[in-house]
């Protein structure tokens, strides 16, 4: 199977998605993978919407499996045969944003305890460096941020909503004021970056 990053928006799929996307003949994704895909997936092609992802290791090994953004940020390219990249939020952000990669790390508080992403969080700023939350819509940025408020007063925080899409919106502030979340589409950038 292959696994197919097709970006975090419209417009930002690369060369070689686009072609295994015109060779595919079943692919399956998210409602949203699909539609960032579809206008290169050839006509009679079957697409298959997923709403549960527990057994993609059961899927046909000549099908393509759509990852939003890039496969390996968040762990869908451990199912694929072949992996093709895509254009991550992260990269978005750090451009955005004039955040070098190298200073750049993610850290997924995503499904996961929010104690160990603050731990993370914390070791990334001991180290100078800038994190990168990939969240889940219901993440609490505002609890999150005063949590680390004692350790890192004072520390920018940027709020990066529908990157890639018509309606992004960044919006800054720090650890003891982040940014109102006004859409489930996000990512929290947490350090200093840029002339701060």
């Amino acid at each position: 199977m292959k696994l197919n990053g097709v970006g975090c928006g419209p417009g930002l799929l690369t060369e070689e998605a686009i072609r295994a996307l015109k060779e595919a003949v079943l692919v399956f994704g998210s409602e949203r993978a699909i539609e960032l895909a579809r206008k290169y997936i050839t006509p009679g092609c079957r697409t298959e919407v997923l709403k549960e992802y527990r057994d993609l290791d059961r899927l046909p090994h000549d099908s393509v499996l759509l990852s939003t953004g890039d496969p390996m940020l968040e762990g869908l390219g451990r199912y694929g045969d072949e992996v093709i990249p895509g254009i991550s939020s992260l990269q978005i952000a750090a451009c955005r944003l004039r955040i070098p990669l190298t200073r750049l790390t993610a850290v997924s508080a995503h499904g996961r305890e929010i104690e160990l992403a603050r731990e993370d969080v914390l070791r990334i700023l001991d180290k100078k460096d800038v994190a990168c939350l990939l969240t889940a819509p219901s993440f609490d940025i505002c609890g999150f941020c005063e949590s680390l408020a004692g350790s890192y007063p004072g520390t920018p925080v940027a709020l990066c909503e529908e990157l890639g899409y018509p309606g992004e919106r960044i919006a800054t502030g720090t650890v003891e004021c982040p940014p109102e979340v006004r859409s489930p589409l996000f990512i929290v950038i947490i350090g200093k970056y840029g002339s701060e």
